[in-house]
């Protein structure tokens, strides 16, 4: 039976992988909506391949390109972010939300408002807005599937066992380019060095979060969220070989772990075809060809970002908002060159140290502390700009 799909994002690594599984099994999708930022022509290219019936670009300055590329095809072109909101809130089965960055969190809310069932792959929803959108899903009877490969694997793990017999949950996590680097060699990285990831093809904030090891204190307050057995039972292991995704432990001492190739096409096929399964590109997976799997405690004192997010999650309210905004432009003024790379976690831990947020109890409260911490952070920056 052929379903209906909207992808938000659709030109970042998520957004490829997605397409590209459609695309091997076209018939049984019928795509209704794509966005991106901007990319005008890739996204009219890909609207054209999959005949999308709209396509959004965020960033209305690139509207007109976008109009001129779909023209003569019938495709809807809009833009803005009223126009991203809109894309998410049409009647579909199926919403892949993988828009990058606090963009995301209003095209999110919008498609929870609708129902239905959403592959969640914007981490900041729920490490920003958690206990609004995840009170919005059970208010809207939403099916929440989690795309990131570590939250997948969970979900795998704990399908027909309930959280009251969980012992633990351990997040995996590669360690990134920079794993067994001294301090001294971190302190001079380059950001062609930090989105060099040795298992996965991600994008560059990504990436670089991989490398300071916020992404897995990001996936820490997912997993909070996500599967709520108290954060004194979730932890992290650092695996370089990236073939164990997580696991869960329960209380007669099972351990089940999800396993499979480092390619974000995987998780992504689980929720697609949920709660079935699908054919997937990749090859099998060959144990004997690996030889052997490592695990190693993460070392917060090279890679303090988790230890940040543990604290965030603690400190709870706001706080887990201002970790992502000061996070988020402290990657991206290391992507210019502006700061380096230990200068990342430092400038993140002296916002939290400076700013003070209240409970946020809507949406848009979340969005005010994001803008507000941006405005300060940047003004942190200058003291740690590179001379």
């Amino acid at each position: 039976m052929t379903r209906s799909i909207t992808l938000l994002g659709a030109t970042g690594s998520i957004g490829a992988s997605t397409l590209d599984l459609i695309r091997r099994d076209r018939e049984q999708w019928d795509v209704e909506a794509l966005t991106a930022n901007c990319s005008a022509q890739e996204l009219a290219k890909l609207a054209r391949e999959f005949d999308a019936k709209v396509a959004v670009v965020g960033d209305e300055s690139c509207l007109a390109e976008l109009r001129e590329a779909l023209t003569g095809t019938g495709i809807e072109a809009a833009g803005g972010e009223a126009a991203l909101c809109e894309a998410a809130a049409r009647q579909t089965d199926f919403t892949v939300a993988a828009i990058v960055g606090c963009a995301g969190l209003r095209p999110v809310m919008k498609a929870i408002e609708r129902g239905g069932i959403l592959a969640l792959a914007n981490k900041e929803a729920l490490v920003s807005a958690g206990d609004i959108m995840t009170a919005a899903v059970r208010e809207h009877d939403v099916c929440l599937l989690p795309t990131d490969s570590e939250h997948n694997a969970i979900f795998q793990c704990l399908a027909g066992n309930n959280f009251a017999d969980v012992a633990k949950i351990t997040l995996t996590a590669s360690g990134g380019p920079f794993r067994t680097w001294s301090q001294e060699q971190l302190e001079s990285a380059k950001p062609d060095q930090a989105v060099a990831h040795p298992n996965w093809d991600m994008g560059a904030k990504i990436s670089v979060d991989s490398a300071t090891m916020m992404n897995k204190g990001l996936e820490l307050i997912e997993a909070h969220y996500m599967f709520p057995v108290g954060l004194d039972r979730l932890q992290i292991v650092v695996h370089p070989q990236s073939v164990i995704h997580s696991m869960v432990e329960y209380r007669d001492r099972s351990t089940l772990a999800q396993l499979g190739p480092s390619d974000m096409r995987v998780p992504i096929a689980s929720c697609l075809a949920y709660p079935h399964r699908m054919d997937t590109p990749m090859e099998p997976l060959n144990l004997a060809e690996i030889g052997e799997l490592t695990f190693f405690e993460p070392d917060e004192e090279r890679f303090p970002a988790t230890r940040l997010a543990r604290n965030a999650l603690l400190a709870g309210g706001g706080t887990p908002a201002v970790l992502n905004a000061a996070n988020e432009v402290a990657v991206g003024a290391f992507l210019d060159g502006q700061i380096g790379f230990t200068r990342i976690a430092a400038v993140v831990e002296e916002m939290l140290n400076r700013y003070a947020a209240q409970p946020p109890s809507t949406l848009e409260d979340v969005l005010a502390i994001d803008a507000d911490v941006r405005i300060r952070a940047a003004e942190v920056l200058e003291s740690y700009a590179l001379v």
